[in-house]
């Protein structure tokens, strides 16, 4: 099976009398309460899904992180893992004392080792990461709200908190051991943050047709206005494998985690936690982890020329349409006919007909997973 990135495993998570004595001693401890996204990131780290990170980075690891698009170490990394704290808050935290990370509730989550505390710039960051500094960017928005101290240091899970979503759960290590058991080689993995039209089932078969097993990891967690709600992306795509996909060729499992529209560098990101999890190829289509107009179409892929390192293999999907001559879905590689026997995949069409509560044409989205959308009052965020 593939290697992790890094070729370890990370797994810090307390367990038995390590648990209980941590629970005990956190009582004189500090106390940082976190918001969702950062309680996600910490499970991320201490479950592997992060691999190498041990915790949250050093300044050194930040700088390289955002100049260089990797660890000091010359691994590929693309996204700063960060915990931000006020001024304030920082004076009262010392290198070397433990913290008692908490969930937005006060219920204990994790140890963290404090090692460093530094400043830095947002407008750099933002630039870095998002490659633009403009306010509208979702991400850029999100950097401009964090506080102004990062704090470095490793993290030990105490316990994660209960998600409504716990069937859908595998960790990096449970998933390895389910590819492991089912005879999987090569894995091919899908990340989403949308309901499934007939355009991704296309991309999806098309890449499993060359590989052993098909692994759906949509990203449930902070998304933008608009976007649809966990459960219902969820409760789609289980349609949908009920009905048209091979039970011991597909499996779906959950991503906590936030979605941060940086592109090109968030493609990279995620091909590295698909790795993690036992992928060994990722399904990069047109736009990846794109937001607006920020990226050019295939600036996703263009990237991965830059990184002949990572350690996982990616498929690159261009357009993709329905064909009215060819009666199949295809792209422009392989369907010779004009503009007028297209039919586009448009998420802003499909959505605006679901939201009348109209069934779209077959050729866009299969009609079970249709009606299981316009079942929910309010599929959307808002």
């Amino acid at each position: 099976m593939i290697q992790p990135h890094g070729g370890k495993l990370v797994e810090r998570i307390l367990k038995g009398d390590q648990k209980k004595e941590a629970l005990e001693k956190s009582k004189a401890w500090p106390i940082i309460k976190l918001n969702a996204e950062s309680v996600s990131d910490v499970e991320n780290i201490t479950s592997g899904v992060y691999s190498p990170l041990e915790g949250f980075i050093s300044e050194k690891e930040f700088l390289s992180i955002l100049n260089n698009s990797r660890l000091m170490n010359d691994l590929p990394w693309t996204i700063p893992i960060v915990l931000d704290v006020s001024a304030e808050e920082a004076k009262a935290f010392k290198p070397g004392q433990p913290i008692l990370l908490t969930t937005e509730t006060g219920e204990p989550l994790a140890v963290f080792h404090l090692e460093e505390k530094y400043g830095y710039n947002k407008e750099t960051m933002a630039g870095k990461v998002f490659g633009t500094a403009d306010p509208k960017h979702p991400g850029v928005a999100k950097v401009n709200e964090m506080k102004d101290v990062l704090l470095g240091g490793k993290v030990d899970l105490i316990q994660a908190p209960p998600t409504e979503f716990a069937r859908y759960y595998l960790s990096p290590k449970e998933t390895r051991i389910l590819f492991k058991e089912k005879g999987w080689r090569t894995i091919v993995g899908f990340q989403t943050r949308n309901t499934p039209h007939v355009g991704h089932e296309y991309v999806q078969k098309a890449a499993l047709t060359f590989t052993d097993g098909l692994f759906i990891n949509p990203v449930i967690g902070r998304k933008k206005k608009g976007d649809y709600k966990d459960e219902v992306i969820l409760a789609s795509y289980e349609e949908l494998m009920k009905h048209y996909y091979l039970k011991n060729r597909a499996v779906m499992a959950i991503l906590k985690m936030e979605m941060r529209y940086a592109g090109p560098r968030e493609a990279i990101h995620h091909a590295i936690l698909r790795k993690n999890f036992g992928c060994t190829h990722i399904i990069i289509g047109r736009d990846h982890a794109g937001v607006g107009k920020y990226y050019s179409p295939y600036a996703a892929q263009d990237i991965f020329e830059q990184f002949p390192d990572l350690g996982i293999v990616p498929l690159f999907f261009r357009s993709f349409y329905f064909c009215k001559k060819c009666n199949s879905v295809v792209n422009e590689k392989i369907c010779p006919h004009p503009d007028g026997d297209q039919i586009q995949f448009s998420g802003t069409q499909i959505r605006d007909m679901l939201v009348r509560g109209e069934i779209p044409p077959v050729e866009m989205m299969r009609p079970e997973v249709a009606k299981v959308i316009i079942d929910f009052e309010h599929p959307f965020n808002e």
